[in-house]
């Protein structure tokens, strides 16, 4: 308690807008892959998962690019400024979205939102290092992680009963928390001290550039962000595809059972409102595990070298990932995403621990930026695989088309996946049930899992090359 008394008003107003801004955001993007390609009777966008993979896959990349940037800008014109554009393009933003519904215009919005989250982004973390000291430094980049997770975890509970009733309520939902964090800009945060500089931005920019393409000119820097977009690409699926898997093929009757036996109110709050949990709040134990575990999981995986948690890490997520699609059991899937979450524990902050460890004195800062390159080129990557490759090989609608034309080649296909689902249904004499069981043996959705395996084994092979070469660890 006497460690929390060292830290200012500025610092927990900080940590308070990064909990409200997590909750807006993780609240819009643990949904927004269902609210894309569901059905269009319940208020849904309907795209193709297609659309859906690189809509998710190139706008998530952009907000990991553009903080190398907007850091810059924030540091020339002012950490409460910026701060104040950002959220004022967070809540338009979110305002918006549930009011456009051609892709091209979802699209826009969401590369809107991007930009207001990326100018946020680095100004918190340069926030709690200014109103930190060496001696605190440790305990409140602890709570800002926790903090991190904790508004992970509240938003999509929240999106999750909101969307129940409307979908543009989560958008309404996400931007009212954002208007939250205005008011507290205005109350309680304190820009820290700055250093000020005279360059010229378009100068600054540059020289942004320069000392990325110094840093990619280390061989050693490279093969390890290489090897790292594997990780991303397969981890970004726990948000791109699982909550759409779940929603196509996986009956979560028996969890919402299970709970009602011990609480109602707990199974209510989980639950979808029609006896079932919610895809997103199965996704969302992911959160629930890191706020509980991760101290834990530091204390333990910091014992080992970097390079070997981070090798361990991958195992243990590329596992819970693959597991999770591998079978429509429900409960398999839940410990899939325990198991998961684990092993990003293990391994997302020891890459940036690592970069820290293998920079010049000069280039620190550099290298660690550098850390968001793997993240973008695996956000796009891991939209190819949950948009066209999800659509060919487990996409139940694109699979029920194939079946129908088969076993009906003289009618032309529905426009909506409802309606082809209940034609086919019709037709069959089959109930929805007995559609998916014979969908899931024919056709075997569960076979993109192999794919997730086969990145997680060769990114894997190539660390433990890395470390035993390269690193000579």
């Amino acid at each position: 308690m006497n460690g929390m008394k060292k830290f200012g008003p500025s610092f927990w107003a900080a940590n308070t807008m990064e909990l409200f801004e997590r909750w807006a955001y993780y609240g819009m993007f643990l949904i927004i892959a269902l609210y894309l390609t569901g059905p269009k009777e319940t208020g849904a966008l309907e795209f193709s998962q297609t659309q859906k993979g690189w809509m998710l896959g190139i706008v998530t990349a952009v907000l990991y690019i553009l903080p190398l940037f907007t850091g810059a800008i924030a540091d020339r014109v002012g950490y409460k400024i910026s701060l104040l554009i950002s959220q004022i393009i967070l809540a338009s933003g979110y305002t918006l979205m549930g009011h456009f519904t051609s892709f091209s215009g979802m699209f826009m919005i969401f590369l809107y939102l991007a930009i207001g989250a990326a100018l946020f982004k680095p100004i918190i973390a340069a926030t709690i290092t200014k109103t930190t000291t060496p001696e605190t430094s440790s305990l409140g980049f602890g709570i800002y992680y926790m903090i991190i997770n904790v508004g992970g975890f509240i938003g999509p509970a929240v999106a999750s009963k909101l969307r129940e009733n409307n979908w543009k309520l989560v958008f309404i939902g996400s931007s009212i928390a954002i208007l939250v964090n205005i008011i507290i800009l205005f109350l309680f945060y304190k820009e820290p001290p700055r250093e000020k500089s005279t360059e010229p931005l378009g100068k600054v920019i540059k020289t942004i550039l320069s000392n990325s393409f110094h840093v990619f000119g280390d061989f050693k820097l490279i093969f390890l962000l290489i090897i790292i977009i594997g990780f991303w690409s397969v981890y970004w699926q726990l948000f791109f595809t699982l909550p759409g898997f779940i929603d196509q093929w996986v009956d979560t009757s028996p969890v919402y059972i299970t709970l009602s036996h011990f609480s109602g109110n707990l199974a209510y709050i989980a639950s979808n409102g029609h006896g079932s949990i919610a895809p997103e709040m199965i996704v969302n134990l992911g959160a629930a595990t890191i706020i509980l575990f991760q101290i834990l999981v530091s204390y333990f995986s910091g014992k080992l070298k970097p390079v070997i948690g981070i090798l361990l890490g991958i195992v243990v997520n590329v596992t819970g990932m693959t597991l999770a699609f591998l079978s429509c059991n429900i409960w398999l899937i839940i410990l899939s995403v325990v198991i998961g979450a684990f092993g990003e524990m293990m391994c997302s902050p020891r890459v940036i621990e690592y970069l820290g460890r293998i920079a010049p004195p000069n280039k620190t800062a550099a290298y660690i930026g550098s850390s968001y390159m793997p993240m973008a080129l695996g956000n796009v990557i891991a939209g190819f695989l949950s948009g066209p490759v999800y659509e060919a090989i487990s996409d139940k609608y694109s699979l029920l088309g194939k079946e129908f034309m088969e076993r009906f080649p003289g009618f032309s296909l529905p426009k909506s996946n409802l309606e082809l689902l209940n034609q086919f249904i019709t037709k069959t004499g089959l109930t929805s049930d007995q559609t998916n069981l014979l969908l899931w043996t024919k056709y075997q959705p569960y076979k993109i899992a192999f794919i997730f395996l086969a990145i997680g084994v060769f990114t894997s092979i190539s660390l433990w090359i890395y470390n035993r070469y390269v690193v000579k660890g």
